[in-house]
């Protein structure tokens, strides 16, 4: 953990003119306070004399500046603190979105989205107390510690000792000791808090699903549970706060007491004047302001270091995939060459690619076929860069694949998913993303031709329509759709097309097909699909089981091969055809039904 803190303090060191700041003005703030107090008991004690009034001006001009200049500091610490943090937070929400991003996906694959989404918020804001109350008091309470050694020091060492001593005693004794007695409580906070936020966003992602296996109850106990636990080690730590309060108040009564079991007998013996008696015992008890923060500051020191530490977790990781020191080489041409290509996730798992070599020449259709986990996807991810393949080579346009940016890669690759995320935006937000300065006719063209524009036209905002987080509002299908016009809009000139008719009815997916089929021209178009529809203009299809090549050829050849592709395609044949007549049906039914109406 000490590691952890004095990485954190790297990352305020950009901004210690600002703290610096601040720790000045909350010294002048509490030196402020305690000139108050001690100018008021001083013309309180001078007066019972009965002196001149002239006599009492320059105490009674004290007051008033003290008092003004008290709530004037106490706004300016307030404001340049608070904006030292936000200004950190701002910069640790940037840092730590730098550090993520080149870790997606490989390295974030084990992470639920919950827990990331608490990392990012919750982590980072509990870091504003770290700036706040970490940094700054214990430096404000050096600061008035030294400055009550030479006032109070001025009268005699031994009173200045005694302030010293039980400065030293609240604000350094009481805060190991509220530490010690709330040990690990911090961290069980930060971890189940992350818990907790993880089943938050699983139960609102996963709403209907939740619904539909009658697990909504089950999985509302669960987060009952969490807030429970949750809210005891909330109790645990208001406790040890509170007694961390009395032990604070009971050093600040104490030293009182012991002030004036000292100073009586100096005044008694005419070492010390009787009228600064009051003066000594108010400026005592103000100066405990500067460490009334502390015992609270250490309490809550281990949650910080821990959500600093759960940051660090993440951005110590190396990304899976290094870009190149030199730029982006210029691409020959836009084919692809798969070479002996080997790949696999994790070293004690099997091969999810093994010996895959195909040649995919510039304008030309591949489509690479097979059931579910036959590596189709995985190929995806190594063309895109996601990932780093361990063997073999990939070659575009003339140059390993390596060779490239990932980000310089991805701008020549458009790529409608099977898993595509639409934010939770407008349908014209969503559509931008894939080309930021498309005019209105690029995107309904894009919308046109994957068979969408008509149905956003229907909505009452047309694209001006929000569609909710991840296109909850939308059907699977017109998800689909819409990430197929947002692939268009981007006109690359290299299209991947991993699962483009997924969550379509039968009869629409062979119109996107079409569609689709048409836009191929002139471009280097890869088809992954589980989904046999549409192979009969394909120039050469790749057939894939558990991670290698089992069969390639053209749809007729592998046809009358009668192996594993004819296999599916018959399988799938007669699928499609009882969904098409049960489609058929339901439509007759609803027409008959409108006539009777």
């Amino acid at each position: 953990m000490r590691r952890v803190f004095f990485r954190l303090l790297g990352l305020a060191k950009p901004f210690w003119k600002r703290m610096g700041l601040a720790v000045l003005l909350g010294f002048g703030t509490i030196a402020s306070s305690v000139g108050l107090l001690a100018t008021s008991a001083y013309i309180i004690a001078f007066a019972a004399l009965q002196p001149s009034i002239a006599e009492l001006q320059i105490a009674i001009v004290g007051v008033r500046f003290f008092g003004i200049s008290r709530g004037i500091l106490r706004y300016l610490e307030r404001l340049v603190t608070h904006n030292a943090a936000f200004r950190l937070l701002a910069r640790l929400r940037l840092w730590f979105y730098q550090k993520l991003e080149p870790l997606a996906p490989a390295r974030l694959i084990h992470y639920q989205s919950g827990d990331l989404l608490s990392r990012i918020v919750a982590d980072i804001e509990t870091l504003e107390q770290f700036f706040v109350r970490v940094l700054a008091p214990p430096l404000v309470a050096v600061c008035i510690a030294i400055l009550m050694w030479f006032l109070v020091g001025a009268f005699d060492p031994r009173l200045a000792a005694i302030i010293v001593a039980f400065l030293a005693l609240a604000g350094v004794v009481t805060p190991v000791f509220v530490r010690r007695l709330g040990r690990g409580t911090g961290r069980q906070m930060v971890e189940l808090r992350a818990a907790l936020n993880t089943a938050l966003v699983d139960g609102v992602q996963g709403c209907a699903d939740l619904l539909a296996f009658t697990r909504a109850g089950r999985h509302q106990t669960h987060i009952n549970s969490l807030s429970k636990q949750y809210f005891q080690l909330q109790e645990r730590m208001s406790r040890v706060g509170g007694l961390s309060n009395a032990l604070t108040g009971l050093l600040m009564n104490l030293s009182t007491i012991t002030l004036l079991l000292v100073a009586i007998p100096l005044i008694n013996a005419e070492r010390i004047d009787e009228v600064y008696l009051a003066l000594l015992v108010l400026a005592a008890i103000a100066c405990f302001e500067a460490v009334i923060p502390l015992p609270s500051t250490f309490q809550f020191l281990e949650n910080q270091l821990a959500a600093a530490q759960r940051l660090y977790e993440i951005v110590d990781a190396r990304p899976s995939v290094i870009d190149p020191g030199e730029t982006s080489p210029e691409p020959i041409d836009f084919s692809l060459s798969v070479r002996d290509l080997r790949f696999r996730y994790e070293m004690d798992e099997g091969p999810a690619l093994d010996e895959v070599d195909f040649q995919l020449d510039q304008g030309s259709q591949l489509a690479v076929v097979g059931p579910s986990g036959a590596g189709k996807s995985t190929l995806v991810n190594l063309l895109l860069r996601f990932w780093d393949y361990d063997s073999g080579q990939i070659f575009l346009g003339g140059h390993e694949l390596k060779a490239y940016h990932g980000e310089d890669l991805r701008r020549m690759i458009g790529v409608v998913s099977q898993d595509t995320h639409l934010f939770n935006d407008t349908i014209r937000g969503n559509l931008l993303l894939a080309n930021p300065g498309a005019d209105e006719h690029d995107l309904v063209q894009a919308a046109s031709q994957a068979q969408i524009h008509e149905f956003v036209q229907s909505l009452p905002h047309g694209y001006d329509t929000w569609i909710g987080e991840a296109g909850v509002r939308l059907s699977g299908g017109e998800r689909q759709r819409i990430a197929i016009a947002r692939a268009l809009l981007k006109n690359t000139p290299i299209l991947i097309l991993d699962e483009p008719t997924a969550n379509l009815d039968a009869l629409t997916e062979r119109e996107v097909i079409k569609t689709l089929y048409g836009l191929m021209e002139g471009r280097t178009t890869l088809i992954i699909t589980h989904r046999l529809v549409g192979l009969e203009n394909v120039g050469q299809i790749l057939v894939m089981r558990e991670g290698r090549i089992i069969e390639r050829g053209r749809h007729d050849e592998l046809i009358q091969a009668e192996g594993f592709y004819h296999r599916m395609w018959r399988l799938q044949t007669q699928s499609d055809a009882l969904d098409i007549l049960h489609e058929g049906d339901a439509s007759d039914e609803g027409f008959e039904l409108g006539s009777k109406r």
